[in-house]
């Protein structure tokens, strides 16, 4: 089963690898798209604050002399939220110092970023900083150094370190995450691969066996028919000859036919349109003609036919053309491999909540290693003789399978084979349940031989 298979495994395999890459590289770009997008919208949401922060303290110039005159200050270092400077031309304040700042420690703007109008991250001591500024016109502020009145630049700043470690923390996430799902992607596919690709390349595969053993069966009765038919026309034969020859075409042909018919009434089972309606059927009345059917066959044969019967009602849900197609497999099977002078014996009757029938023969049995092959199409158990063209019990199965039964496959106590099949009982019957037909068994004695020649 394994090397059947092997094709499907692969093929799983392939489409597995193939689906994880798609996935990872539409993850990729979806990830990236939305660090950026997360990125921007908390950016946007800083330099909204900038603008706000800018126009207020453009109108109102914070007292820098005083603690808490620049709000959401934190501790006072470039990691506050918000940040302050403004920076005058020379001379404006003294001691030739040109920043007045709202950080603690005095840290003062790079001179390359005094001009920034425009919201611009820079960093600051390593510390990422986003700015924005705007020139003042001649404004009196409170610094350290005393009120100054002189036009001066505003800058506001905020510490965006959050945003920095939150677009981190977001690649994190979407990295670990990222590697679950591709192997939630990637067992998925090998998994789901493996299991709607098995039936499929089971089902091609047998499809291409059933064609090469059906091809392989016509052949034979077909080549001796052709054989035949050639030797006719070679020569003039005389009479006898050509009956032989004519009873060899017919028997090749009513072989063909029957394979024929085999082969289509599995096609038909093979699709629903074929299979007919289920219905309530009385199993009893079924085994009934089916032994009548095989009654002339035992006494032909030299077989003692055992019948038996239980009480009813042993009904259920199925279609009785298909069952006495079952038992006439199953009858015709043990007729085959029964010696002259064994016995066939079948039986149906009631066990709990199920009907079981079944079949055995006193013939050589089944071996163990031949059991699980047993229902495969054209295979035959070539060591007892290869019977028939090995469709019967590929037949039955699909009435079995169809109907909803089960079978046991054991030995029998006539010392060969028993098949047996049990089906769900349906307590419903045309007669009165309360009054079950009674159990019934006959036997059809195997004919005497014929008396030895004086």
């Amino acid at each position: 089963m394994n090397r059947r298979l092997e094709r499907v495994n692969v093929a799983s395999l392939r489409v597995a690898l193939i689906s994880t890459g798609v996935v990872a590289v539409v993850y990729a770009i979806v990830s990236m798209a939305v660090v950026v997008f997360v990125t921007n919208n908390l950016t946007a949401q800083v330099d909204s604050r900038l603008s706000s922060s800018l126009t207020t303290y453009a109108a109102n110039p914070p007292d820098f002399t005083t603690a808490g005159a620049v709000s959401d200050t934190g501790g006072g270092g470039l990691d506050s939220p918000t940040l302050v400077w403004m920076i005058y031309p020379p001379g404006a304040l003294p001691l030739g110092v040109t920043q007045v700042t709202s950080v603690a420690d005095r840290t003062a703007l790079p001179a390359a970023d005094a001009s920034i109008t425009d919201p611009t991250t820079i960093s600051i001591k390593g510390v990422d900083v986003r700015i924005a500024g705007a020139s003042l016109a001649s404004i009196r502020v409170r610094t350290p150094f005393g009120p100054v009145v002189s036009s001066a630049r505003l800058v506001v700043g905020y510490n965006v370190e959050s945003v920095s470690q939150a677009r981190s923390s977001l690649a994190v996430t979407e990295a670990a995450a990222g590697v679950i799902v591709l192997l939630l992607v990637f067992g998925g596919t090998l998994f789901v691969g493996r299991r709607v690709g098995a039936p499929i390349e089971l089902a091609r595969q047998r499809q291409l066996e059933f064609t090469a053993d059906a091809s392989h069966e016509l052949r034979t009765p077909l080549a001796v028919i052709e054989a035949q038919t050639s030797l006719a026309l070679n020569h003039d034969r005389d009479p006898a000859w050509y009956r032989h020859a004519f009873e060899r075409v017919g028997s090749e042909s009513g072989r063909i036919r029957r394979l024929v018919d085999d082969l289509l009434w599995l096609a038909r089972v093979d699709t629903p349109q074929g299979r007919p309606a289920a219905e309530p059927v009385e199993v009893g009345v079924v085994v009934h003609q089916s032994a009548e059917r095989f009654a002339a066959v035992a006494e032909s044969r030299g077989i003692t036919l055992q019948v038996s019967v239980g009480s009813g009602p042993l009904v259920i849900m199925g279609s009785s053309e298909w069952l006495d197609r079952l038992l006439g497999v199953l009858l015709d099977n043990a007729f085959k491999y029964a010696p002259q002078g064994g016995v066939v014996a079948v039986s149906v009757g009631a066990d709990g909540n199920r009907v079981r029938l079944a079949v055995e023969d006193s013939g050589p049995g089944i071996p163990d290693d031949e059991r699980p092959k047993i229902f495969d199409r054209f295979h035959r158990a070539e060591a007892q003789g290869g019977y028939g063209s090995g469709l019967g019990l590929a037949i039955a199965d699909a009435v079995v399978r169809h109907t909803h039964g089960r079978w046991e496959v054991n030995t029998s106590t006539l010392g060969g084979a028993r098949m047996a099949v049990g089906w769900a009982r349906v307590l419903t019957s045309s007669k009165d349940p309360g009054e079950p037909d009674p159990p019934v068994s006959w036997t059809v004695p195997a004919a005497p031989p014929p008396p030895a020649e004086a």
